[in-house]
C-alpha cells in the first residue's frame, strides 16, 4: 500500500516537471500521475513525442546525438 501510493507521488511529481518542460498543462499531467502513477507514463511520452512534432513539422527529421 505504501510502496503504491509512494509510486504515484513520484510519478505525478515526474509527470508534473516533465510537462512543464515540454510545454504541456502542468496541472493536468501532474493530477493524472497521482491518480494513475506509473500507468500514465505512456501515454505521457506519446503526447510529449506528438507535441514536439506538431512544434515542428511531421515532414521534418528529428535526431537526438
Amino acid at each position: 500500500m505504501i510502496i503504491g501510493l509512494l509510486a504515484c507521488i513520484v510519478s505525478a511529481v515526474f509527470c508534473y516537471v516533465e510537462s512543464f518542460r515540454s510545454g504541456l498543462s502542468a496541472k493536468h499531467w501532474g493530477l493524472a500521475g497521482l491518480i494513475f502513477g506509473p500507468l500514465i507514463l505512456p501515454l505521457f511520452n506519446v503526447k510529449r513525442r506528438l507535441a514536439l512534432r506538431r512544434v515542428r513539422d511531421f515532414d521534418c527529421v528529428y535526431l537526438r546525438a
